[in-house]
C-alpha cells in the first residue's frame, strides 16, 4: 500500500522539517519521513528548498541496516541571523543569535528612547560585522504592562515606524514568551514535548510552547502566571485581584519582605541580588526570606503544570540567576508531592543556562522562527512597556 500524506502536508510542513532537523541536530531524509509521516517526495521537496535558501546543509554521512550510507542534514548556523532587544528599566539588552539560537553578539546599554532603538540596532549590528543580507529582523521585548496603564505603546504603529526605518521586520512581543521560545529553540526541545517557562523578575510571567509554537491565547496575554491567586483573601494587586503569586514571590515581593529599603542608588534588582547572593552563602534570614518566596512560586508552578500536563519547565529571568537553585529544590519537591501527573510521567525542572539574557535571546529567537519555519508565527504579538 502506497504511504498516505499527514495533515502536516500543508502549510506547516516546513516548519515541521525544521523543528525535527533543530531537534536532532543531524539526521537523514528517511529519519525525516520516518518521524514526520511525509512522504519522500515531499521530504526531496522541502529540504531541496531548505538547502538552496541556506538553513540546512548536508554534514556527512552515516551507516544503514541495508548497507547504503545515509548523508546527514543539520541546520547552518551562520548563515542567517536574528536580533532582540529586551528593554529593562533602565538598560536595553540587545543579543544576535544564529539559527540554532546560538549567541553571537551580547551588548547591554543603557534604556533610550524608542525612536532611538533604529539607531541602536545599526551601532549593534555594525560592532557585529554581521551582513545587513543575512540579518532576519528585529524583535523587541519587555514586561507586560498591567491594562490601562500609562506605560503602554501601539505595538502597530512601534512595529511599523521600526520596520520603515530598518527596511526589516519587526516584531512585538513580551519577555516570559519570548524566553519561553528561546530556551525551546536553543534547547532544541521537541515539538510533541509540552513545554513551559516561568520568567521570574519584578514580576512573575510564563510562556508556553505548544507544537513549537509559542501558545499566545485569545488577545496575546496567555503566560500571566504572576497573577494566579494563590490566597482568594490575601494581598491585594494592581490588577485587581487578591492574593497573586506575584505579590509574594517576585524580585520586588523578595526585596519588600525582607524590608529592604531602597535608598540612595539601590535599586529593586541590586537589593534582590544582595539577598540571593547572602541566601546561597549562607545567610540563614535571607534563606528564609527566597525559600519561602520559592514556595510561594511551586504552588502557583505546579497550578499551571497541572492544568496544561506540561512535561518540562525551564525557570528563568533574573531572579534565579543566583538564587535559581532555591527556587528549583523547592518546585521539584513539590511537583514530586503533588502533580496531578506524578504516577505517570515525571516533570523535568531545569534552571536556565543564561537566566539574565533569557529574554534577548528569546526574541532574537522569534526572529529566527518567522524567518525559517514561518508556520508557527499566527500574527503580531502584543505590547510592549515604553
Amino acid at each position: 500500500m502506497a504511504r498516505r500524506e499527514t495533515p502536516a502536508a500543508g502549510p506547516g510542513s516546513r516548519a515541521l522539517i525544521v523543528d525535527v532537523i533543530r531537534s536532532a541536530a543531524a539526521i537523514s531524509r528517511v529519519e525525516l519521513a520516518d518521524l514526520t509521516g511525509l512522504t519522500q517526495p515531499s521530504i526531496s521537496n522541502i529540504v531541496r528548498d531548505l538547502i538552496a535558501d541556506g538553513i540546512i546543509h548536508e554534514v556527512g554521512s552515516t551507516g544503514s541496516i541495508r548497507g547504503k550510507p545515509r548523508t546527514l542534514i543539520a541546520i547552518k548556523p551562520a548563515n542567517r541571523f536574528g536580533i532582540g532587544f529586551h528593554l529593562g528599566p533602565d538598560t536595553v539588552t540587545c543579543v544576535a543569535v544564529d539559527l540554532t539560537g546560538g549567541v553571537v553578539g551580547r551588548e547591554v546599554v543603557p534604556r533610550q528612547p524608542v525612536d532611538r532603538l533604529a539607531g541602536q540596532f545599526d551601532d549593534f549590528t555594525a560592532g557585529l560585522d554581521l551582513p545587513r543580507s543575512r540579518i532576519e529582523g528585529l524583535a523587541i521585548v519587555a514586561p507586560t504592562p498591567y491594562p490601562g496603564s500609562a506605560e503602554t505603546a501601539d505595538p502597530h504603529t512601534l512595529r511599523a515606524e521600526l520596520a520603515d526605518r530598518l527596511g526589516l521586520p519587526v516584531m512585538v512581543e513580551n519577555d516570559a514568551a519570548a524566553a519561553a521560545l528561546g530556551e525551546f529553540w536553543s534547547r532544541r526541545v521537541s515539538r510533541e514535548q509540552a513545554f513551559g517557562c516561568v520568567y521570574l523578575g519584578t514580576g512573575i510571567g510564563a510562556g508556553f510552547v505548544f507544537g513549537g509554537a509559542l501558545f499566545r491565547g485569545a488577545s496575546f496575554d496567555a503566560g500571566e502566571l504572576g497573577h494566579l491567586s494563590i490566597h482568594y483573601d490575601g494581598r491585594p494587586c494592581p490588577c485587581g485581584n487578591r492574593g497573586c503569586v506575584e505579590r509574594y514571590a517576585s524580585m520586588a515581593a523578595v526585596v519588600a519582605d525582607a524590608g529592604v529599603s531602597l535608598d540612595g542608588s539601590a535599586t529593586t534588582s541590586s537589593a534582590y541580588d544582595a539577598l540571593a547572593r547572602a541566601a546561597v552563602n549562607g545567610d540563614q534570614a535571607a534563606f528564609e526570606v527566597l525559600d519561602r518566596a520559592a514556595g510561594h512560586l511551586a504552588v502557583a508552578a505546579t497550578s499551571m503544570v497541572n492544568l496544561l500536563d506540561l512535561g518540562r519547565v525551564v525557570l528563568t529571568g533574573p531572579g534565579v540567576a543566583l538564587a535559581g537553585s532555591i527556587y528549583a529544590r523547592r518546585l521539584r519537591a513539590h511537583l514530586e508531592r503533588t502533580a496531578h501527573s506524578r504516577q505517570r510521567h515525571a516533570v523535568l525542572v531545569e534552571l536556565s543556562a543564561q537566566p539574565r539574557d533569557a529574554a534577548s535571546i528569546g526574541a532574537a529567537a522569534l526572529v529566527v522562527q518567522a524567518s525559517v519555519a514561518p508556520g508557527h508565527t499566527p500574527g503580531p504579538a502584543r505590547m510592549v512597556r515604553t
